[in-house]
């Protein structure tokens, strides 16, 4: 039976958020991998033109079914004709690809469509469906079609440009050395001119290879492999692969690894492993059992590609996403998911929860009188000193301007709160040095208890606000809590 691989592998960053379009993006990923699958097992041509042509009447019929639906939003707009052509331009390109059969080997003319429609697919995907379908969700809210689209752009530009760049690279990788790999181990049972071409490739592609016998044990590896790890051969040749990876010598890791394996053939993911001088490396790992005509298992083949720079680019974008840049605090996004968390928490363990909407007062006439960067400077230092106050279980965020928000979890009694916001006001009230001028502050706060108010998030958030306010009336420089 023909081993299913996946040159495109799907996850939900490709969802576009309409189901309809997903389904069918889903199915033409899914046909895409299937021809892959093929191309790398090497099936007849009547075969892989039945697949080909499945493949490309499919991606019409997606089309039509994607611009009725753009229709609908984008009638007679420029971003709808743009859309149109770009679809007319894939399929003109694929007939082009397709007409070369009969000048080429037809498994080499279906190589280059794979390798077209992964890199298009994915990119296609990921920045023009995306961005209709955020217009399209923008219109079917109610926001004008010009609104829409400038929102759309926000969106899509930025970090989000920086995200879909990486992915695209990660994509691009992943799909061309898991084939390239799956051909060259099954070139090597073939005649000895192939042979030597696959020796060639194994010695010069710049990702670390080795391959291992059934037992673990490694038997070969590229020079990549040894100038990345820092052993030479004889350190290498004969070692348990978990001598030399050290992911492998975790046996969490190793057991979901080779379980994966076992049942699927193959496994691919991220692992940290010290090279010889102790230095912990981040690597793609792409590790695949080898069997023979018979089905016996021979060897492993593990690729290690260093993918330490998409992942501190990723850490970046996650930092972007979930903490407000001045103050390195929780922003409102990540405070929605430390809510969520902290009322299951709450209910889990019948503990109580207290949510706090904290606005300082007197800061705009700081900001006004010693200006921006003084009110940022302001900002920090506060935000350092709810730190210093709340503990490890609770959180702290920043919602905007000078708007901040505390949970504090994992209350035995209900008027356990108190004494952390007592010291916190009385933190916030101690002056603050800004560029030789002494600044005073202070903050109303309002407070609101789950599950004593059995209100969702939101509700919960807005009775704390309105409790804030309620500690302004009363003469700021305290807290209140909201009284249903």
């Amino acid at each position: 039976m023909m081993d299913f691989i996946e040159v495109f592998p799907w996850n939900e960053n490709f969802e576009v958020g309409i189901e309809v379009i997903d389904t069918q993006h889903k199915r033409l990923v899914q046909l895409l991998n299937l021809l892959a699958s093929h191309i790398a097992y090497q099936s007849d041509a009547p075969t892989l033109k039945t697949i080909f042509n499945e493949l490309a009447e499919y991606a019409v019929y997606h089309f039509k079914t994607e611009e009725a639906i753009w229709h609908d939003c984008f009638a007679n707009d420029l971003w709808e004709s743009e859309h149109k052509a770009v679809h007319n331009s894939f399929i003109e390109n694929i007939g082009n690809l397709k007409a070369e059969d009969g000048v080429k080997p037809l498994e080499e003319v279906i190589e280059e469509v794979l390798s077209f429609l992964t890199h298009w697919l994915a990119f296609h995907i990921l920045d023009s469906d995306m961005r209709m379908s955020k217009v399209a969700k923008g219109v079917q809210q109610g926001l004008p079609l010009g609104q829409a689209k400038k929102q759309a752009e926000h969106e899509m530009s930025g970090a989000m440009k920086v995200l879909i760049e990486t992915i695209l690279y990660m994509y691009d990788s992943l799909s061309s050395r898991t084939l390239q790999l799956m051909r060259e181990v099954m070139e090597r049972q073939k005649a000895e001119s192939k042979l030597r071409l696959a020796a060639n490739v194994f010695d010069n592609t710049l990702d670390a290879i080795c391959i291992t016998d059934e037992y673990l044990e490694i038997i070969d590896a590229n020079p990549v492999f040894y100038q990345l790890s820092g052993y030479g051969e004889d350190d290498v040749l004969g070692k348990p692969l978990a001598a030399i990876k050290s992911a492998f010598a975790n046996d969490k890791i190793a057991i979901n690894i080779w379980e994966t394996v076992a049942t699927q053939g193959h496994w691919s993911g991220i692992t940290s492993s010290r090279d010889e001088s102790g230095e912990v490396k981040s690597e793609w790992l792409t590790l695949s059992s080898i069997k023979d005509t018979h089905g016996g298992l021979t060897n492993y083949v593990a690729v290690f590609s260093n993918v330490s720079h998409l992942l501190k680019k990723q850490d970046k974008l996650e930092r972007i996403a979930h903490y407000d840049a001045l103050t390195g605090l929780p922003n409102r996004l990540l405070f929605s998911d430390r809510m969520g968390l902290a009322m299951a928490h709450a209910e889990r363990t019948g503990n109580f929860l207290a949510i706090c909407y904290l606005d300082l007062d007197g800061f705009k006439p700081i900001n006004d009188t010693l200006g921006h960067a003084a009110g940022d400077y302001l900002l920090k230092e506060l935000s350092q000193r709810f730190l210093n106050v709340v503990r490890s279980e609770d959180t702290v965020a920043r919602l905007g301007g000078d708007e901040f928000v505390l949970l504090f979890g994992d209350l035995k009694h209900a008027d356990d709160y108190k004494v952390l916001l007592e010291r916190l006001l009385e933190d916030i009230a101690a002056p603050v040095l800004i560029q030789e001028n002494i600044a005073h502050v202070s903050a109303s706060i309002g407070v609101t208890l789950f599950p004593i108010d059995k209100g969702d998030a939101d509700t919960l958030l807005q009775h704390a606000d309105e409790a804030m306010y309620e500690a302004k009336r009363q003469g700021k420089s305290r807290y209140c809590v909201y009284s249903m």
